[in-house]
């Protein structure tokens, strides 16, 4: 018999017991679809994470009080005790530095209410205190006017800065350039509008108004603030974050020894961070399939022995009319392997619709995990070649008078 015609009697047999093909498919489908919707929305995630965690420019990095990303509700506390970092120490490290190319003082608040002459935003605005180092730190570009100077940093001069997509909502019919909005009350000047930056998992990031540093402490009472650093390269970026980090155990007076009493963090770790967490959810993820997988394997197993004994004597037909052992053993191997394919096909289908909500919810680009779908498929053909050869070896190895005589 050729592979088409042992295709064509698979599906037939697989057709003839609907019910029962049904509920060992069932079983693929459970445990493919838990890994493929698992690595699809990892893929997902970190197909955003470039640029949505991207915060910073080239060989910039952060210091602040708090870890950027944090783990349960206990370690906050373990912070929360730390002190702050005052305008005092900024100011000292701005001053006493001589490796960085840039140091930024910066801190923001979301839930600013931003109003021109046209129109009122909602309590959504992310509101940044910064300062004229603080664009190139953070690797912001301006699409048009300028940034803030130092006088104007530190004279509090009611200037600002707006994202693009604040910008359209507030001024939809006039240049933004030389108007006026108000943030809670404070007149500002519009001097600058900054690049579309996009969304980052599902978050706007062109929502956003600069303002000088100094008005964001005034305005908002901040007592922490945070640094934002940029070294000249990225051979002297190890070196400048060796300085800074000395330069704030100096004014911090942290015994030596002592682990530090803030936090660095920059593009790459926190890519690192959040990738770390993604190793938990796939291993989590192969032990569910593992299991489900296994089950799944002995429901074939035990299908085609059923499988087997059902059709004893239409073993012992075809032997008798010259099927050989091979002929036998490939039709039942064959129909194990159409079983675990059918509900590999259904689960990657299923698990890529599954983990690409998480691009939906998000609005992100969707993705297909190629390589895992192949995995998906290959691990499928094993589990039917596995656990279908001893049922078929037993049908194979039926003694032809024997079956014959089979009711």
């Amino acid at each position: 018999m050729n592979f088409s015609e042992v295709l064509s009697q698979s599906f037939d047999s697989i057709r003839s017991n609907k019910l029962r093909a049904g509920l060992t498919i069932l079983g693929i489908v459970v445990g493919v679809f838990s890994v493929i919707s698992v690595m699809t929305a990892v893929q997902t995630l970190e197909n955003s994470i470039n640029s949505g965690l991207s915060v910073l420019g080239t060989n910039s990095f952060i210091v602040q009080k708090y870890p950027a990303i944090q783990m349960g509700m206990g370690t906050r506390w373990k912070y929360r005790n730390r002190q702050d970092i005052t305008w005092e120490q900024c100011q000292y490290v701005k001053e006493h530095n001589s490796k960085a190319l840039h140091v930024s003082i910066t801190e923001n608040q979301i839930g600013g209410v931003v109003v021109s002459r046209f129109e009122s935003t909602r309590p959504n605005v992310d509101v940044a205190g910064s300062d004229e180092a603080t664009l190139a730190t953070l690797g912001k570009n301006l699409s048009s006017g300028r940034n803030f100077t130092q006088g104007e940093v530190e004279s509090n001069r009611g200037v600002a800065l707006l994202g693009s997509e604040l910008a359209e909502k507030l001024f939809p019919a006039v240049n933004p350039i030389g108007q006026t909005v108000r943030l809670n009350g404070m007149r500002f000047e519009v001097i600058g509008i900054l690049e579309k930056q996009g969304s980052s998992f599902g978050q706007t990031q062109d929502n956003v108004i600069y303002i000088p540093i100094t008005l964001f402490i005034r305005m908002y009472n901040e007592k922490s603030l945070s640094l934002a650093v940029m070294a000249s390269s990225a051979e002297t970026y190890e070196e400048v974050v060796d300085h800074i980090t000395g330069l704030l155990r100096t004014i911090r007076k942290v015994p030596p020894g002592d682990e530090n009493d803030f936090e660095i963090f920059s593009n790459d770790s926190l890519i690192e961070t959040f990738r770390s967490f993604t190793i938990v959810f796939t291993s989590a993820a192969a032990g569910i399939s593992f299991i489900a997988l296994l089950a799944a394997g002995i429901g074939i197993m035990n299908i085609m022995l059923v499988s087997v004994t059902e059709r004893t004597r239409e073993i012992g037909i075809r032997k008798a009319v010259g099927a050989q052992k091979a002929d036998i053993l490939r039709q039942f191997l064959y129909e194990s392997v159409l079983l675990s394919q059918i509900g590999g096909i259904i689960g990657i289908l299923l698990g890529v619709l599954g983990g690409n909500l998480v691009a939906l919810i998000l609005d992100i680009s969707p993705t297909f995990p190629w390589i895992w779908a192949f995995i998906g498929l290959v691990v499928c053909s094993l589990i039917g070649i596995i656990f279908g050869s001893y049922p078929a070896w037993k049908a194979a190895q039926l003694d032809p008078i024997e079956a014959l005589r089979y009711e």
